[in-house]
């Protein structure tokens, strides 16, 4: 009986080592390769400045100073980073309800440059005829998730009535008719 256990171990080990190696050997063949995990999909960078802002307005720091580009990480310490979105924390405190995306687009500069741009309100403000607030985050370019810039920004006002200037008076006349 040890003999016929013996005989049946040692085929089983040859063919559980002949299996693993056939294992080892398949992926270059093709054979039996395991699917790679998959990744999680890349934010888009509306995400990217959604969750930028909602961290400084939580008041982490560290979290937001992450998300900056890598350029602007080179020169901005996070100390630095810290005391420039503490105005915006401020912001976020009288006005307790979340933000949502109010615009996105392209802001030219001189020589042709181009920055493209996201901002954002308070879903409170969505009733207003402009937000009270808006604060924007701007990247380099579309593939880039790192922020390059952010900061509150004035809502663009729709003009204003135009109000006609009353004509002149004529010498000598009367205010009452």
């Amino acid at each position: 009986m040890e003999a016929l256990r013996h005989h049946w171990g040692l085929r089983w080990g040859r063919l559980l080592a002949g299996g693993a190696l056939a294992v080892m050997l398949a992926p270059g063949l093709g054979w039996g390769q395991i699917p790679a995990p998959r990744s999680a999909p890349r934010s888009t960078q509306a995400q990217v400045g959604s969750q930028f802002l909602r961290a400084i307005l939580r008041a982490d720091y560290a979290g937001a100073y992450h998300r900056l580009a890598p350029e602007v990480r080179r020169v901005v310490t996070a100390a630095r980073f810290g005391a420039m979105a503490r105005p915006l924390w401020k912001t976020g405190q009288r006005h307790p309800s979340p933000l949502e995306l109010y615009k996105l687009g392209v802001r030219l500069g001189d020589n042709g440059s181009s920055r493209l741009f996201y901002s954002f309100s308070f879903a409170a403000d969505s009733a207003l005829p402009q937000p009270s607030v808006v604060f924007e985050v701007t990247f380099r370019d579309t593939a880039s998730r790192g922020v390059l810039s952010f900061g509150p920004r004035e809502a663009a006002r729709p003009p204003g009535k135009v109000i006609k200037p009353l004509p002149a008076r004529k010498p000598g006349a009367s205010r009452h008719r």
